[in-house]
């Protein structure tokens, strides 16, 4: 669940009964929305809001004494608010969180001295105070809204995601399995950006695992017990067995890495060693650990994993891996999305059967390439998302935007389908002429504004919104 800390602002001469009253709103709000929040009490001070100085460090002490918890802080003005109050409240409580401002709209029936609001005028004014005091915020898509409105509770649920990616990608622990394939040369990352945004990558050789896995007995415990996980997951006829138990075996050895190290998703040297000095592709397992959102990206992708997690954080959902990979005939908005695969099970909508991986097999025969996932990808809608590390700016690239995956049919192997993306000739004259990746991370989700929110204004990465004509904007700089 997520945690906001609550502020509420008042000011004495506008009508205090209003903060009573926005008080309980945004709380009940708050609760309806999946929400935990931390607000001072009407015990502690007026009407629970915040004012003076003493009540900004009360608020603060507060926040401080639920650090670990709070994920981001709304600030509600259901009148003008003490712009200088709630800045000093966040200030003192020395949080570094995502930071969301409403502000209650008037009436035109209520103008009189015992109704209005004006937090119209009072949000910028606490806008400029915490631009004053470097504080990071985030902007409903309206100057004031109803926080009871079906439109702020879809801002609120986006603010949850923003909140969300901004904390998890500051702590990230990501694992790179081998080292990077020889040809793929798209995939190479600096380590050494991703650290300073707060990404850690930690790597163990392809060598150790195999040996790791030949140690291990058919019968332990440990493997018999993947196995059975395994054949629940997915459609296995038609497979060797022996090509199971060592997929068996390297999901053991895998899944005991990741916990010893506390990943929070992986990327793998999936060919060609895998196939020639194990015997299976790492597939099956890959696409397991993502469909319980622990992503885990094709070919070393670490900075592809980077927008995987991104897009999990966010939606809560699994996301895949995937290349742009062809035209769909002469449609200039279609193309087919492709991997041989390791997508999760999710966005096959439970179909996916295993098979051989029918690339690789040409080189290094079929009966050492059995795991990988075959099936045509559910219509959904989708985001998608590219993060890539650029050595010579020193800077982290993004590109995202949302489509929909189509109803329309192609006849091919591995993971694919149909991809609509609005003007997409213009994003992939984008991707070209920026030097991005063929990778591309998807989500079976619409999650493109927490994202941006997130990347832009909390991380401060440099990122291109695919134009899809959406009106959404949190940044108190625009978009």
């Amino acid at each position: 669940m997520t945690t906001l800390g609550v502020i509420v602002g008042n000011r004495g001469f506008f009508p205090s009964h209003l903060a009573k009253t926005g008080r309980e709103t945004i709380l009940r709000v708050l609760e309806e929305e999946g929400f935990q929040a931390i607000c001072l009490t009407p015990e502690d001070t007026e009407y629970g809001a915040v004012e003076t100085y003493e009540e900004s460090k009360k608020c603060a002490e507060l926040f401080k004494a639920h650090a670990e918890e709070i994920d981001g802080i709304v600030v509600t003005l259901p009148n003008f608010g003490e712009e200088r109050g709630i800045a000093d409240a966040i200030k003192l409580s020395g949080l570094d969180v995502p930071v969301l401002v409403q502000a209650t709209p008037d009436e035109p029936g209520k103008m009189d001295i015992s109704e209005r609001r004006d937090s119209f005028c009072g949000k910028m004014s606490a806008c400029n105070n915490m631009t004053q005091y470097g504080i990071k915020y985030s902007l409903t898509t309206v100057h004031t809204m109803d926080p009871e409105s079906d439109s702020f509770r879809k801002d609120l649920r986006t603010f949850g995601g923003v909140c969300r990616v901004v904390n998890g990608l500051r702590t990230a622990r990501f694992g790179q399995m081998g080292a990077r394939p020889a040809a793929f040369v798209t995939v190479r990352y600096s380590e050494k950006l991703l650290q300073k945004a707060g990404i850690s990558v930690e790597s163990i050789d392809l060598s150790e695992v195999f040996g790791r896995a030949w140690q291990l007995e058919d019968d332990e415990a440990s493997v018999t017990a993947k196995l059975e996980e395994i054949k629940n997951y997915l459609g296995v006829e038609g497979i060797p067995e022996e090509a199971l138990l060592r997929m068996a075996k390297f999901g053991v050895v895998f899944e005991d890495w990741v916990a010893e190290h506390e990943l929070n998703g992986t990327a793998v040297q999936c060919w060609t060693s895998m196939e020639e000095y194990y015997g299976v592709v790492p597939c099956t397992i890959m696409s397991m650990l993502s469909n319980r959102l622990m992503p885990s990206a094709c070919e070393t992708d670490i900075a592809g994993l980077v927008g995987m997690y991104a897009m999990v954080l966010a939606s809560g959902k699994p996301s895949a891996l995937l290349d742009w990979n062809n035209n769909f005939g002469d449609d200039p908005e279609k193309g087919v999305v492709f991997h041989c695969s390791n997508l999760p099970q999710e966005v096959f909508g439970g179909e996916a059967k295993m098979d051989y991986q029918e690339i690789i097999a040409g080189s290094v025969g079929k009966e050492s390439t059995y795991g990988t996932l075959a099936g045509e990808i559910k219509p959904m809608d989708l985001t998608y998302c590219r993060v890539s590390t650029d050595d010579e700016t020193g800077s982290i690239r993004v590109y995202l935007g949302e489509g929909e995956i189509t109803n329309d049919k192609v006849e091919t192997f591995g993971g694919y389908g149909v991809i609509r993306v609005p003007q997409f000739q213009k994003l992939l004259h984008h991707i070209c002429a920026n030097g991005f990746e063929h990778h591309v991370a998807m989500s079976p989700s619409q999650v493109a504004d927490a994202l941006y929110e997130a990347f832009t204004n909390y991380l401060e990465w440099d990122v291109y919104l695919h134009d899809n004509d959406r009106p959404m904007c949190l940044q108190p700089y625009g978009c």
